[in-house]
């Protein structure tokens, strides 16, 4: 397994060259490039031609990521046919490249359709059935969240006074939840609205991409981020179609404690970076919108 030498488009030419020369010499636009960024984060992607799209490392800690997503892809066309992968160009170990065709699809935040719950809920379903994890054995843990002792450290100095008790009762409640680790399936692992693409004519998911933190995990955790992303109404009716379609219960306490553990970490490290939240937000009111949520009437269990 080798990567690139450096972020820069000559570098990717010279890449490309290699694994698919037809596409070496085409219009292309990096993405995403960092180039000052750790050694975890050298990563990024480039659109090859408008139709294709490469993602490439340039230090080994993400060439590895990138090399698992490489195998789990492959793994999930034969296991999970119903869950719509990227369509795989070409992929090469030397250097670590995975290029797939560009879908005509937006993310999910230009999206949020209420007919988004059965497409998503059909997908979630079919990645956690058995027969998945059986064929991609051995698999490693999926990346947890930030913890709450992390979370608890330092608390003074990024929410209101007036939120410090609630946040700690949240970690609180969080811990004793999940306490009891959960049924394993296989799950995505980092299922935000950026990961999965719609048509927003149909209505159809398109796209599920970034498989580069698959592994085990419990159902609840590949549903951690919707709370958030999609509204409440969105998430309920999504845990809904879920069980229906699996047959399977999913517990929603256990969600809404990843759902904590996601949202505050999220905004811990972004005050801590000086970096702004989505939409502009702070952290002081992303834990108000956290408390609405938790507070839904629609969640159907006991008040956060």
């Amino acid at each position: 397994m080798t990567w690139l030498s450096a972020p820069t488009e000559p570098a990717l030419r010279a890449a490309l060259r290699r694994v698919a020369p037809e596409l070496a010499d085409g219009p292309l636009v990096l993405r995403g490039v960092e180039p000052d960024a750790g050694p975890q984060w050298r990563a990024a992607t480039a659109v090859v031609d408008g139709r294709y799209v490469v993602k490439f490392a340039w230090a080994e800690p993400p060439a590895r990521r990138l090399r698992h997503e490489i195998r789990v892809i492959a793994a999930l066309r034969a296991a999970a046919p119903e869950v719509p992968l990227p369509a795989v160009a070409a992929t090469s170990q030397d250097p670590v490249l995975l290029i797939t065709h560009r879908a005509d699809a937006v993310p999910f935040f230009q999206f949020r359709s209420p007919a988004a719950a059965a497409e998503l809920a059909a997908a979630l379903a079919a990645l956690h059935h058995p027969r998945v994890l059986a064929a991609l054995r051995p698999l490693p843990p999926s990346t947890p969240p930030t913890t709450t002792d992390t979370l608890r450290a330092g608390l003074d100095s990024w929410i209101r006074a007036d939120q410090r008790d609630l946040v700690r009762a949240w970690c609180d409640r969080a811990d004793r939840i999940l306490a009891t680790p959960g049924r394993q399936v296989v799950v995505h692992g980092d299922l935000h609205g950026d990961n999965h693409l719609w048509d927003p004519v149909s209505s159809r998911l398109r796209l599920v991409v970034d498989w580069e933190t698959a592994g085990l995990g419990e159902p609840e955790f590949d549903l951690r981020c919707l709370p958030g992303d999609a509204g409440v109404d969105l998430f309920t009716a999504t845990v809904a179609a879920y069980q229906r379609i699996a047959g399977t219960a999913l517990d929603v306490d256990r969600i809404l404690a990843w759902h904590v553990r996601t949202v505050l970490g999220d905004a811990r490290w972004r005050a801590e970076a000086q970096v702004t939240l989505p939409g502009g937000r702070t952290p002081e009111q992303w834990v108000d919108d956290l408390h609405a949520r938790l507070t839904a009437p629609s969640l159907g269990s006991a008040p956060w």
